[in-house]
Protein backbone atom coordinates (compact mmCIF):
# COMPACT_ATOMS: atom_id res chain seq x y z
CA UNK A 1 0.00 0.00 0.00
CA UNK A 2 1.50 3.32 -1.11
CA UNK A 3 1.45 6.24 1.30
CA UNK A 4 1.38 9.70 -0.31
CA UNK A 5 0.84 13.00 1.57
CA UNK A 6 -0.05 11.08 4.74
CA UNK A 7 -2.84 9.09 3.05
CA UNK A 8 -2.87 5.35 2.32
CA UNK A 9 -3.62 5.01 -1.38
CA UNK A 10 -5.73 1.95 -2.40
CA UNK A 11 -3.55 -0.53 -4.30
CA UNK A 12 -6.02 -2.15 -6.69
CA UNK A 13 -7.28 1.09 -8.31
CA UNK A 14 -5.89 3.05 -11.26
CA UNK A 15 -3.37 5.74 -10.26
CA UNK A 16 -5.57 8.66 -11.39
CA UNK A 17 -8.49 7.39 -9.28
CA UNK A 18 -6.31 6.50 -6.26
CA UNK A 19 -4.68 9.95 -6.13
CA UNK A 20 -8.12 11.49 -5.65
CA UNK A 21 -8.24 9.94 -2.16
CA UNK A 22 -5.89 12.79 -1.14
CA UNK A 23 -7.76 15.88 0.08
CA UNK A 24 -7.18 18.63 -2.46
CA UNK A 25 -6.52 16.36 -5.46
CA UNK A 26 -9.38 16.06 -7.94
CA UNK A 27 -9.59 14.49 -11.40
CA UNK A 28 -7.80 17.35 -13.18
CA UNK A 29 -4.87 17.58 -10.74
CA UNK A 30 -4.52 13.76 -10.67
CA UNK A 31 -4.17 13.76 -14.47
CA UNK A 32 -1.61 16.60 -14.30
CA UNK A 33 0.47 14.69 -11.74
CA UNK A 34 0.43 11.51 -13.88
CA UNK A 35 1.44 13.54 -16.94
CA UNK A 36 4.36 15.17 -15.06
CA UNK A 37 5.63 11.83 -13.79
CA UNK A 38 4.97 10.09 -17.16
CA UNK A 39 2.68 7.36 -15.81
CA UNK A 40 0.12 5.90 -18.28
CA UNK A 41 -3.56 6.38 -17.36
CA UNK A 42 -4.38 2.65 -17.20
CA UNK A 43 -1.56 1.84 -14.72
CA UNK A 44 -2.59 0.48 -11.30
CA UNK A 45 -1.05 1.53 -7.98
CA UNK A 46 0.16 -2.04 -7.30
CA UNK A 47 2.21 -1.89 -10.54
CA UNK A 48 4.08 1.29 -9.54
CA UNK A 49 7.74 1.05 -8.62
CA UNK A 50 9.12 2.70 -5.49
CA UNK A 51 10.85 5.31 -7.66
CA UNK A 52 7.55 6.25 -9.34
CA UNK A 53 5.78 6.57 -5.98
CA UNK A 54 8.63 8.80 -4.80
CA UNK A 55 8.30 10.94 -7.94
CA UNK A 56 4.55 11.33 -7.37
CA UNK A 57 5.14 12.25 -3.72
CA UNK A 58 7.74 14.87 -4.66
CA UNK A 59 5.53 16.34 -7.41
CA UNK A 60 2.62 16.75 -4.98
CA UNK A 61 4.81 18.26 -2.25
CA UNK A 62 6.45 20.67 -4.69
CA UNK A 63 3.47 21.91 -6.72
CA UNK A 64 0.23 21.49 -4.74
CA UNK A 65 -1.31 22.38 -1.37
CA UNK A 66 -2.99 19.22 -0.04
CA UNK A 67 -4.27 17.52 3.13
CA UNK A 68 -3.33 19.23 6.42
CA UNK A 69 -1.97 22.43 4.88
CA UNK A 70 -5.08 22.87 2.71
CA UNK A 71 -7.46 22.19 5.61
CA UNK A 72 -5.53 24.69 7.77
CA UNK A 73 -5.62 27.32 5.01
CA UNK A 74 -9.40 26.93 4.55
CA UNK A 75 -9.98 27.10 8.32
CA UNK A 76 -7.88 30.29 8.53
CA UNK A 77 -9.86 31.85 5.66
CA UNK A 78 -13.18 31.06 7.39
CA UNK A 79 -11.86 32.40 10.71
CA UNK A 80 -10.78 35.61 8.96
CA UNK A 81 -14.30 36.10 7.58
CA UNK A 82 -15.78 35.50 11.03
CA UNK A 83 -13.39 37.98 12.68
CA UNK A 84 -14.17 40.65 10.06
CA UNK A 85 -17.87 40.34 10.87
CA UNK A 86 -18.84 40.37 7.19
CA UNK A 87 -22.07 38.70 6.06
CA UNK A 88 -20.34 35.46 5.03
CA UNK A 89 -18.56 35.38 8.39
CA UNK A 90 -21.83 35.82 10.29
CA UNK A 91 -23.40 32.97 8.30
CA UNK A 92 -20.44 30.74 9.19
CA UNK A 93 -20.70 31.74 12.85
CA UNK A 94 -24.43 30.87 12.98
CA UNK A 95 -23.83 27.66 11.02
CA UNK A 96 -26.25 28.63 8.28
CA UNK A 97 -25.80 28.35 4.49
CA UNK A 98 -23.24 30.88 3.30
CA UNK A 99 -23.98 31.15 -0.42
CA UNK A 100 -27.55 32.44 -0.53
CA UNK A 101 -29.50 29.18 -0.31
CA UNK A 102 -32.99 29.24 1.18
CA UNK A 103 -33.44 28.21 4.81
CA UNK A 104 -37.23 28.26 5.22
CA UNK A 105 -37.21 24.65 4.04
CA UNK A 106 -34.10 22.52 3.41
CA UNK A 107 -30.58 23.53 4.59
CA UNK A 108 -30.65 20.51 6.93
CA UNK A 109 -27.01 19.65 6.29
CA UNK A 110 -25.93 22.97 7.80
CA UNK A 111 -28.69 23.42 10.41
CA UNK A 112 -28.75 19.85 11.75
CA UNK A 113 -31.74 17.67 12.64
CA UNK A 114 -35.11 19.48 12.75
CA UNK A 115 -36.21 20.44 16.27
CA UNK A 116 -39.93 20.26 17.01
CA UNK A 117 -41.55 23.46 18.27
CA UNK A 118 -43.93 23.08 21.27
CA UNK A 119 -47.53 24.21 20.75
CA UNK A 120 -47.31 24.21 16.96
CA UNK A 121 -50.12 21.61 16.37
CA UNK A 122 -53.74 22.77 16.03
Amino acid sequence: MARIAGVNIPTNKRVIIALQYIHGVGPKIAEEICAKVNIPAERRVAQLTDAEVLQIREAIDRDYVVEGDLRREVAINIKRLMDLGCYRGLRHRRQLPVRGQRTHTNARTRKGKAKPIAGKKK
